[in-house]
């Protein structure tokens, strides 16, 4: 545990000394606060939830900008020529990506913190309920922790980060868009489609309900990806 968390830390460090993180983080501020906004104009100030803000913006922004998070994590090692010191120091291969992963997820809730302050502000001016703000954001903090373990993995794939971005992405957007697919087929097959979607079991968090099923499948699906990027850095050290 103490190699994970060094690397944790090192990676958190990384974030913060790169200018291309803070340019992630801006970019990102400033579309959710473009968000927020169009949202304000379409309720008054004693709507109760913000559970259209936190739906637009919970599903696909997030997603994406976690995937332009994680597309450097392994793939700019590779490129730059670290990754092989990395892999000859005297550390396993979980320890590695669990360490990547934990870095990149210290980012991630630091720019969910930073979004905070749009609820105060409805909260300064409204009387919205709180119940749904609470459990919208760790729905947020589950399925971000999902998107930064695809995207670990499609940077594990490759060395250029452009196409690690790529790759992550397409899997999140099919993981998305499978849950329509599913609401379109109907039957058991839609069921199974529906399931499988990540962003079907966010409605449970943002109606204010936490649904042990939803944190059971979005803790199944990080897992699942950082075991998949394990065996792929294992399978990189043979080929």
């Amino acid at each position: 545990m103490k190699n994970t968390m060094l690397i944790a830390r090192r990676e958190f460090r990384s974030y913060l000394t790169s200018p291309m993180a803070y340019i992630v983080a801006c970019v990102f501020l400033a579309l959710v606060g473009a968000l927020f906004i169009w949202y304000l104009n379409d309720i008054d100030y004693s709507d109760t939830t913000i559970v259209g803000y936190l739906d637009i913006w919970g599903n696909l922004v997030l997603m994406l900008f976690a995937a332009a998070l994680a597309m450097r994590l392994i793939a700019e090692e590779k490129k730059l020529g670290t990754w092989e010191l990395l892999l000859t120091a005297p550390l396993r291969d979980s320890e590695v990506v669990l360490g990547k992963f934990l870095g990149s997820l210290g980012m991630l809730v630091s720019m969910l913190v930073l979004t905070l302050y749009f609820p105060l502000i409805l909260l300064a001016f409204g009387d919205p309920d709180i119940g749904p703000i609470i459990t919208g954001y760790i729905g947020l903090f589950l399925l971000g922790a999902a998107s930064l373990s695809i995207g670990l993995f499609a940077s594990s794939v490759t060395s250029n980060q452009i196409v690690a971005a790529v790759i992550a992405g397409g899997m999140l957007a099919i993981l998305y868009f499978i849950g329509m697919a599913g609401d379109a087929i109907g039957g058991a097959a839609g069921n199974i489609l529906s399931y499988i979607s990540l962003s079907s079991h966010f409605q449970a968090f943002i109606g204010g309900i936490i649904d042990t099923r939803a944190v059971i499948y979005y803790l199944s699906v990080t897992a699942m990806f950082l075991f998949l990027t394990t065996r792929s850095i294992e399978t990189g050290r043979w080929s």
